[in-house]
């Protein structure tokens, strides 16, 4: 038996930082062979590092892939299937941050959200599906409790990981009866460079004009919510859990403070709680 027919493989996006290479890592550790994609291979780096210092470096495979665009999402998942003669998982791992508010951005910064977060996944996922029947595999997306709850100034952002949570909770039962497995797995703050990344600069608030008292409560709640944030290590063991699960949930939170968090939602029938809640958030 070879290789390619022993080894389960699993594609994992978004692999340079955070949640994406510390999954690449334990998925690895746990015998998978990975496929870590990336926009850049040039940071690819870390992750390479932390496989060869586990001693798992012959496991990952780091491949470029900018998920928003369809025809590298099928060419990837080709190739991978091509290489090992199998592809048994997805993990859809990629996204961008984005804080803003409708009345001061253009729709083009919403569509590149969308684009990243949401069609990103799709692309992937519909490339690999084919190949996830044959193997009776499953499609795990990495999406947010913003995916549950709106929040301020959060607005494309949730927009795009409420999609993906429709989304993937109405393909999961026509995915199943074939025999894939979807699930959504919900971090809450994680200790990962995704808040660095949102554009969030010194002069943000005094650009923001009449939002700008709300802005500066939000950026300060925030502040205090990820220091209290999960490492990204223990929010992808939730991740390689359901890889490994024989009969993986369909939603997955990371943290108990996550599922609080989500919980919250799922009981607020009329939608005062959450409002309420949020609404605090930048008085």
């Amino acid at each position: 038996m070879t290789k390619s027919e022993s080894t389960r493989t699993v594609l994992i996006t978004g692999t340079s930082t955070g949640i994406g290479l510390a999954t690449a890592l334990a998925a690895a550790e746990a015998g998978w062979q990975v496929v870590a994609t990336m926009r850049d291979t040039a940071r690819s780096g870390a992750l390479l590092d932390a496989a060869k210092e586990a001693g798992v470096a012959d496991r990952i495979e780091v491949r470029p892939l900018d998920v928003t665009d369809a025809a590298a999402a099928e060419a990837c998942v080709a190739g991978v299937v091509a290489d090992h003669g199998r592809l048994d998982a997805v993990v859809n791992n990629a996204g961008s941050g984005h804080v803003g508010t409708l009345e001061q951005e253009g729709i083009e910064a919403v569509r590149d959200v969308m684009e990243v977060n949401f069609f990103g996944v799709l692309h992937v996922t519909k490339a690999a599906l084919a190949h996830l029947r044959a193997a009776h595999g499953r499609v795990i997306t990495v999406t947010s409790v913003g995916g549950v709850i709106g929040q301020p100034f959060n607005e494309a952002y949730c927009a795009a990981k409420f999609a993906v949570e429709g989304f993937m909770e109405s393909l999961a039962p026509v995915a199943g009866s074939l025999g894939v497995a979807v699930s959504v797995v919900e971090p809450g703050p994680v200790t990962s460079e995704f808040v660095s990344n949102v554009g969030v600069g010194p002069g943000a608030v005094e650009a923001a004009g009449p939002y700008g008292p709300a802005l500066a409560a939000y950026l300060e709640r925030t502040r205090g919510a990820f220091a209290n944030a999960q490492t990204s290590a223990q929010a992808a063991a939730p991740i390689v859990e359901a890889l490994q699960a024989p009969r993986p949930a369909f939603r997955i939170q990371t943290s108990a403070a996550a599922a609080a968090f989500a919980g919250g939602k799922l009981a607020d029938l009329d939608g005062s709680a959450v409002q309420a809640m949020t609404s605090a958030w930048i008085s």
